[in-house]
């Protein structure tokens, strides 16, 4: 996208001390001219889509009113980035987002000295910009300090956590709430019903300040007008609520009317104490494919502007999350205990079809992967039988909870854990590599990773109806492609499949790495073993395969640190066997993004690279098996 002809107001706009050259009345067309480059940008390459239209005009007047990068802007959540990304030197890359060796997904502060602070999770603004702020002040340093989050990131717990400690730290501040009722699905939840009547008090908020400007203060009408006032804003307005927590209000405001947000950020900036600003957005703005169809223009691949997404054929297989929908409300159907739990990712996780057909036995908690966790565990408590259904690198930000609240107490609580291992063009953020080191160490568990689409459901049903916590990790996308059994047969507990009996090496396979283990061991008359279970192991298994092969070659798509291999040498160390042992899996490094097949090359999981390292680990064996072959 070199052509700028078409963006008259856009294309001379190289960093923001550019815009900030432009009269504040022509900001309106750079900001209809960012919008189209926008989106013409996405459709050409795909990416994050219906939060960057959405801020179109509060990035634009952000930019034009702070002096960026010496103010520090800190976004949240970071799909919202795209517009900030254009402006701030990157127009010219931005159709390389989330390839590999192109733009990362998200701000990230090795790409550009704008983005401030690195962000893939969702939250985590208000904290962060507490943190610069009190640090600049205890410098001395004036820079003004902005945060803004929106898409559904005030849901969260985190967000709230910062709010009570920066009303009381008292820190120069400005927050801006990107009000536009949406996460990823529709917000859920209390906060988001509060909100929602403040899309419909602007007129009730513009007469408030009018009659606060007209009425002497002192005066009986002054008076009363002020006891009024908190009433009214207690039923009408969510200023009450940041008011009370420490912060000045002011709001809610259009955040889409380019005029009403320089006045407001003129007035807020200079503000001492923190500050809080609230703007209400439409998610896809200006696009109308999108504002009508928000969910399906959140994220998405090349599509053609004029005629918007279409609809895709049918799968010729389904994903590993279709898996779990389906098994979802079969299970459901057959045993009246089951709830499902996802924090705010019903589509990403495969809960639309369940929450249509048992609304009642569905919980969204929007962005609160602590609160689901704990929420599960005292259902269990009371004898319901929990399934949480979560990406393995959101259940990071509920570790405590699946220790203390979950592991800890025995609780029979199943793990559904998406987009384990390589995940891909999301990137580091978003790559689920640490699941297995971070539960296999927790008493109680099961941990299970299948290698098929049909064991996927058959471990499913195996961690529902064990008695305790139990974690099926899969990884994005399809499998092999095998054929899926809709029963809801179970595995016995810790029992490994002996896929191929050899000689010489012995290949254990965990998940999604048996594809190509299989097509190595045949290669090298191999003994390959599906272990499907990470704990517990096969013991007894693992005992006699060493006590027959010359080395095991372990392979899986966690980080090798403390990951399933590991768990292997560990067995081996308990019951006094040496053997050579070579482990294969995420190295100790965060993954770029790319495509996944890319990233596994990136990480040396292909197949070319996973024979390599085994030629040269066991070169001697290696010949021995040929010998006697």
């Amino acid at each position: 996208m070199n052509d700028l002809s078409h963006f008259p107001h856009l294309a001379p706009i190289e960093t923001p001390a550019d815009l900030r050259q432009v009269p504040d009345h022509e900001l309106p067309q750079v900001a209809d001219d960012l919008r189209q480059y926008l989106i013409e940008a996405v459709a050409s390459s795909g990416g994050h889509f219906g939060a960057g239209l959405g801020v179109v005009e509060l990035t634009v007047a952000l930019h034009h009113e702070f002096d960026t990068p010496h103010d520090r802007l800190v976004w949240d959540v970071g799909h919202q980035c795209y517009p900030h990304k254009i402006l701030t030197g990157r127009r010219e890359h931005i159709t390389t987002i989330k390839k590999k060796d192109g733009l990362a997904p998200f701000p990230r502060r090795a790409e550009s000295e704008y983005d401030t602070f690195g962000v893939g999770h969702s939250s985590t603004s208000i904290s962060a910009a507490l943190g610069m702020a009190i640090a600049a002040q205890r410098k001395g340093d004036h820079r003004k300090v902005v945060a803004v989050i929106g898409d559904g990131a005030m849901t969260a717990g985190m967000a709230f956590e910062a709010l009570n400690h920066g009303g009381d730290a008292e820190p120069d501040v400005l927050i801006v709430f990107n009000d536009n009722g949406m996460s990823i699905s529709e917000n859920v939840g209390a906060m988001t019903k509060m909100m929602a009547r403040a899309m419909a008090s602007r007129r009730l908020n513009q007469l408030r300040e009018r009659a606060k400007r007209a009425i002497p203060k002192q005066s009986f009408m002054g008076r009363w007008f002020k006891r009024w006032e908190e009433h009214a804003k207690g039923m009408f307005v969510p200023s009450t609520l940041f008011e009370e927590l420490g912060f000045h209000y002011t709001g809610p405001i259009d955040g889409h009317n380019i005029p009403l947000l320089l006045q407001a950020l003129r007035t807020v900036k200079n503000l001492p104490g923190p500050q809080l600003l609230h703007v209400l957005t439409t998610k896809g703005k200006g696009y109308a494919p999108a504002e009508q169809a928000q969910i399906e223009y959140h994220a998405v691949g090349p599509f053609d502007p004029e005629a918007g997404l279409k609809k895709k054929p049918g799968k010729a297989k389904p994903t590993y999350t279709d898996v779990f929908a389906d098994w979802l409300c079969d299970q459901a159907a057959a045993d009246e205990r089951l709830l499902g739990i996802t924090p705010a990712m019903r589509e990403g996780s495969g809960l639309v079809r369940f929450s249509k057909e048992y609304p009642q036995r569905y919980f969204d908690v929007a962005i609160a992967e602590q609160h689901a966790v704990t929420l599960a565990a005292g259902m269990a408590c009371e004898g319901a039988k929990p399934v949480v259904a979560i990406y393995s690198t959101f259940l990071q930000r509920a570790y405590d909870q699946v220790i203390h609240d979950v592991a800890l107490q025995n609780l029979d609580v199943t793990f559904a854990i998406d987009r384990a291992g390589v995940v891909g063009p999301d990137g580091a953020t978003h790559c689920g590599s640490f699941d297995l080191s971070f539960l296999r160490c927790l008493p109680n568990f099961v941990i299970m990773a299948p290698a098929d689409e049909n064991e996927c459901r058959t471990m499913l049903s195996t961690g529902f109806q064990y008695h305790g916590p139990a974690a099926i990790r899969y990884p994005r996308g399809t499998g092999p492609g095998v054929s899926i059994h809709h029963d809801l047969e179970t595995l016995p507990i810790g029992k490994a499949e002996l896929r191929r009996r050899g000689h010489g090496l012995a290949l254990l396979s965990f998940g999604a790495m048996l594809a190509p283990a299989e097509i190595i061991a045949a290669e090298l008359g191999a003994t390959l073993v599906n272990m499907r279970f990470v704990k517990p192991l096969d013991e007894a298994l693992i005992v006699e395969l060493a006590q027959g092969h010359d080395g095991f070659v372990t392979l899986e798509d966690n980080t090798i640190a403390g990951g399933a291999g590991s768990a292997v040498a560990e067995c081996l160390v308990a019951h006094g066997i040496t053997l050579a042992m070579l482990h294969l899996g995420l190295p100790d490094v965060y993954l770029e993004h790319g495509s996944r097949e890319e990233v596994l090359a990136m990480a040396r999981l292909d197949v070319g690279s996973l024979r390599q390292a085994i030629h040269a680990r066991f070169p001697r064996a290696l010949r021995a098996s040929a010998v006697s072959a």
